[in-house]
């Protein structure tokens, strides 16, 4: 053999042993910093009334609705699994012990009449089976009738207002926004359990009682969700469609919009506080202070400062979403409003499209709001950022005649 080859052989078994001594040394490297990363991955824990680490199955049930629709859950999988193991053992045995190896002649029959009776009889009765016991199951779902306490929930991009229109609580009304803070959703903090789950002003109902959930919606399709209830119904502009529930464990249960509904869809959760009787009594009884404490005169006139600061906090509540703090928007589906002519330009043309919407586009009514906070939203707008709006100050009067 030549020296050549030696050393071409020589230089192959080097690279060789150090190609194997960096992949030992990085498998070293990986298994020493695996145990770093432990304290990240033990700070994720279970969010009550939420997911649950390594939830594999559906969400622990907290209505009779959710029991049963766990069992049939259940019932269901040992029904699949059943069949799943007797046709697939059938099969490997036909395959098994009549292969032809052994010697077996295939049979020469071309069909059974009493093999086509059983495969269809079998089946049929399976679904039969299903079909009663969730039969029950569905018809209790949908017997919304003598509800304690009725709610309507209305969808907007993206948040969820609430109107408690039947029972203990009547009247009470607000909306109720994801309160996650923009730092957490933009990486510059670290998040909580809670994170894209969390709301400014929960749904609070009684324990024990019946709540019936009337659906609808102000400018796409939403779903109102929540798993622990066994709840979801769609929420549809011009439809009204209803469930219920009837929560019986104290706690706050999470939910969210499962109805694919734009650009913010996964930040509009549902957040539900169950509360003993008294404690419910208590909250009607100081949400009702608070609405009375905050019910604005429509026909007070208000200073420029004044509408600004309130104009601010509503902007920040169902605006900032879509146009962005910094008034920019995310063109071409949400417009700036920093430099608008919409906004510079006459009130009473941003009066009508807060009114009544852009149609066909993603820009709803938000006739919802109170004439004094639209009011406010607007003056906010026309001086806010580089805005310098000639026809600046506008007062809910204004809003009151345009309605």
């Amino acid at each position: 053999m030549s020296t050549g080859c030696l050393k071409e052989i020589m230089t192959t078994m080097n690279l060789t042993k150090l190609a194997a001594s960096l992949s030992r040394s990085r498998l070293a490297t990986i298994l020493l910093s695996a145990p770093l990363s432990l304290p990240a991955l033990a700070q994720v824990q279970d969010m009550p009334g939420g997911p649950k680490v390594n939830q594999i199955n559906l969400h622990e049930p907290v209505t009779r609705i959710a029991e049963g629709q766990y069992a049939l859950h259940t019932l269901l999988m040992w029904i699949c699994a059943i069949i799943f193991v007797l046709v697939f053992a059938t099969m490997f045995y036909s395959v098994f012990a009549h292969r032809k190896s052994r010697g077996v002649k295939p049979a020469t029959f071309h069909e059974s009449t009493t093999v086509e009776i059983v495969w269809t009889v079998i089946p049929f009765l399976i679904v039969v089976g299903i079909g009663a016991a969730a039969t029950t199951e569905v018809i209790a779902q949908k017997d919304t009738s003598h509800a304690d306490v009725t709610v309507k929930a209305v969808g907007y991009q993206w948040k969820w207002g609430y109107e408690y229109v039947n029972g203990e609580g009547e009247g009470i009304n607000f909306m109720s926004t994801l309160s996650t803070p923009r730092d957490q959703i933009e990486g510059r903090a670290p998040k909580t359990d809670h994170y894209l789950s969390e709301v400014d002003n929960p749904m609070v109902v009684p324990v024990n009682q019946k709540i019936r959930v009337v659906t609808t919606a102000q400018d796409v399709i939403h779903a109102w969700m929540v798993p622990a209830f066994g709840v979801k119904q769609d929420a549809i502009p011009g439809f009204v469609r209803d469930t219920w529930f009837r929560a019986e464990k104290i706690g706050r249960y999470h939910g969210y919009c499962a109805e694919l509904c734009g650009k913010d869809h996964a930040f509009m959760p549902i957040v539900v506080d169950v509360v003993s009787a008294e404690d419910y009594s208590a909250w009607v009884a100081e949400r009702h202070k608070e609405m009375a404490a905050l019910a604005d005169d429509p026909t007070k006139e208000w200073t420029q400062d004044e509408l600004v600061a309130r104009g601010e906090s509503v902007y920040a509540t169902n605006c900032v979403a879509c146009h962005q703090a910094n008034g920019q928007g995310v063109p071409p589906a949400f417009p700036p409003l920093d430099g608008s002519a919409v906004v510079n330009g006459d009130s009473a043309d941003q009066i009508g499209i807060l009114l009544e919407g852009v149609p066909g586009t993603a820009m709803a009514s938000f006739a919802q709001l109170s004439d004094v906070e639209l009011a406010a939203v607007i003056t906010y707008t026309r001086h806010a950022w580089s805005n310098e709006s000639p026809d600046g100050v506008v007062q809910p009067s204004e809003l009151t005649a345009a309605r």
